[in-house]
Order: structure tokens, then C-alpha cells, then sequence
């Protein structure tokens, strides 16, 4: 990874072209011919020669089947080719759990590293070669438990990079323990009785954490992931992307009034900055009165589209509003970037350092830093 001008030899992706795609090189037992409904992704090659096929890896895909993973992986390759980026120049850092599989999946460099260090990895690796892209994929409990500490740090120094967190609301790896996002009253294997923790709100937190790109997204639309991911991309700091994935063995369904097609419109609201906030068909909207989002019927007459709040998403107080509406009875639940900010990201700010000490004092040497000052012999 030293040489930048080195390209190594990839392996070759092995993929079955018969296969649906993103399935690697082998159908998980039992998965059979198709996908969940809503599952197949969105997006296309892009123009500088790569393919999707160029970023499938030759490793079997261990998720079980039907899981949320699938889709998700899927996107992510689709939409690799057309961020123009040579994959060696990509990075998959992960750290443990289902989704921390990832980097096995994609025909680019990647790390599985320890539980919830991989944000810290990831910051290492920027701030010693801030010309990779690399990408963070991360799940509820590795980012939110025993992670939650490095991930608040990532945000806060707004490192150049992209971080995926898979939000299923369950330990699915260590099979159905509930997860820092589970509901309360939870019912689960460790919490018989049902849990009474009160959950993380993924949004809210990055946001106290000053993160200056937050997003929300589903894996049941590929095209609003696409959307959220190439938007994440093109943001110069750290982009924090929360997906919403089902869990189909120990939570199923947790998100299906959001996700499926007969519920989701009176149940997702998909804001967009400078358009108002409008879901289920231009019926309802949401109104800022007093601090405060009301719910509004528009069919009614009561109120129209232009009563509604008109979103900004480069302001903090109205994604703060915004990131409020979590889980809250008749309300929808948000997607969409809550919140972007340009502001100086810590791999840039570091280079500039760096570059300036040294043109005051010299590049230096290490065996120079070793004998300097008071030293010790021991014999």
C-alpha cells in the first residue's frame, strides 16, 4: 500500500453470470432463484471502463437468505464504477458483526477488523494515505456499543471518508440478542422480560456529535441508497450513513411499514432540501409551529403545500427537528440527508500541518528524535 504507482493484480471475480446479481460465486443454501420483493438494486456501470463484475469478489456471500446485506452489497457494486475511483485506490474497513463481511465481498483492498475499532482504523489508514477512498461498514451494535466512543471521534474530526451503519435493530450475528437500537419492551434472548434500555438514535447522535454529513436510508430502494450513497461520496468530510436493514432470521419486519409498498407511503417521508416536507401522495405534510413539526392534513383543506415546512438540510436547528421524529406515533420516519456542512476535514487540516512543521524545521529523522534530549544507558 506504500507505492502509490504500484497496481496489483486483483484476483478475478469467478462470479456465475447465471446467478442473480451480487450473489458472488455461489447461492447461499435455500436462497433459490430470487430475492426478497424490493431487493434487487438500482444503478448502473460506469463509463471508465469498470463494471459491477469488476468489484465482485470470488468469495462465497455467508448471509443467510434473504437478508437485507444482499441488497445493500448489490447497490454498492452497481454504483463503485461510476464514482470513477481505480479500486485500488479503495479501502472496505469493517469490524465485526454480519454487515463487517462486507470487505470479503468487494474486489477492492478491505480489513475485517476488531468490534467497533473500525472507525479508528479507518482514521489511521486517511491520515497516512488520504488518497485512498475508503469506506466504513459498520452495524447498530459494533458502532453503537463497544464502538460508540471511536465513532463519535470519527465524526467530531470530520475524517474524509464514507461510513455505512446497517441499523437492523438486533445482534444477528451472535443470533437475536437485542442491539443499543432496539425498541424498548424488546423481547429477545437476553432480554426475556423485555428490554429497558432506551434506544440510540443513530441520526440524533451523529448530529450531537457534530457530523457534518448525516443520512437515512432503506435497503428495500435501492434508488434513494444510490442517491444517499453518491451524495455521501461527494461530501469532503465524514458522510454517516444509516441503513435501515431487515434482519429476516431474528427481527423480521421491523421495518416493513416503512419499506413495503402498501405502507410505506403513509409511513416514509422522503424530504429533499429546499422542497417541502410532503409524504403519503401530497396527503400530509409536516408544519413548523413554535419549535414544534405538526402533522397536516392536506386533503382537508384545512391546509395547503405552501403551509408546509420547506426543508434546508445545511441547517443544524431544523435536522436537529428533524431527527426528533423518531418512531413517533403518527408520524413518518425521515429519509433523506438530515444534514450537510463544508468544514476543514482532518486528514486535509493534518497535511497542511505537517507540510508547515516540516518547511520550518526540517524533515528530521527518526534516529535523530531516538538520541535527542536525555537518554539512558542500561547495562
Amino acid at each position: 500500500m506504500s507505492d502509490n504507482k504500484r497496481k496489483p493484480t486483483l484476483p478475478p471475480s469467478g462470479n456465475n453470470p447465471k446467478l442473480p446479481p451480487g450473489m458472488g460465486s455461489k447461492m447461499p443454501p435455500g436462497m433459490g432463484s430470487k430475492l426478497p420483493p424490493g431487493m434487487m438494486p438500482a444503478g448502473g456501470d460506469g463509463d471508465g471502463g469498470l463494471t459491477r463484475k469488476d468489484f465482485e469478489s470470488d468469495q462465497d456471500i455467508r448471509w443467510c437468505p434473504g437478508c437485507g446485506d444482499y441488497a445493500i452489497l448489490a447497490t454498492v457494486q452497481r454504483l463503485m464504477p461510476s464514482l470513477g475511483v481505480e479500486r485500488e485506490n479503495v479501502v472496505f474497513i469493517s469490524g465485526i458483526g454480519c454487515s463487517s463481511r462486507f470487505p470479503y465481498y468487494m474486489k477492492t483492498y478491505g480489513m475485517h477488523s476488531i468490534h467497533g475499532r473500525a472507525p479508528s482504523i479507518a482514521t489511521g489508514l486517511k491520515a497516512s494515505r488520504p488518497d485512498l477512498d475508503i469506506w466504513v461498514i459498520t452495524g447498530d451494535g459494533d458502532s453503537l456499543s463497544i464502538g460508540g466512543n471511536h465513532l463519535i471521534h470519527l465524526l467530531r474530526r470530520n475524517v474524509n471518508l464514507q461510513l455505512l451503519l446497517f441499523n437492523n435493530q438486533i445482534y444477528g450475528l451472535t443470533k437475536g440478542q437485542y442491539s443499543p437500537t432496539s425498541e424498548e419492551g424488546k423481547v429477545t434472548k437476553s432480554t426475556p422480560y423485555g428490554s429497558i434500555d432506551h434506544p440510540f438514535n443513530p441520526v440524533a447522535l451523529a448530529l450531537g456529535a457534530d457530523g457534518t454529513f448525516v443520512a437515512r436510508t432503506m435497503d428495500r430502494d435501492p434508488k434513494h441508497m444510490t442517491e444517499m450513497l453518491k451524495r455521501g461520496h461527494g461530501h469532503a468530510g465524514t458522510s454517516m450513513i444509516e441503513i435501515y436493514q431487515n434482519c429476516n432470521i431474528f427481527n423480521d419486519g421491523a421495518f416493513f411499514k416503512y419499506t413495503e409498498k402498501d405502507s410505506k407511503p403513509e409511513n416514509a417521508l422522503f424530504f429533499e432540501h429546499k422542497k417541502p416536507l410532503v409524504y403519503n401522495n401530497g396527503k400530509n405534510g409536516l408544519r413548523l409551529e413554535g419549535g414544534h413539526l405538526l402533522n397536516v392534513d392536506l386533503e382537508s383543506g384545512s391546509a395547503g403545500i405552501d403551509d408546509c415546512l420547506v426543508y434546508d438540510e445545511t441547517s443544524r436547528d431544523l435536522a436537529n427537528i428533524l431527527s426528533r421524529i423518531f418512531f413517533k406515533p403518527g408520524f413518518p420516519q425521515p429519509f433523506g440527508v438530515f444534514y450537510r456542512e463544508d468544514r476543514p476535514n482532518y486528514d486535509e487540516q493534518l497535511r497542511v500541518q505537517i507540510e508547515g512543521v516540516t518547511a520550518k524545521k526540517g524533515k528530521g529523522s527518526l534516529e535523530a528524535l531516538l538520541e535527542t534530549g536525555e537518554t539512558w544507558v542500561i547495562s
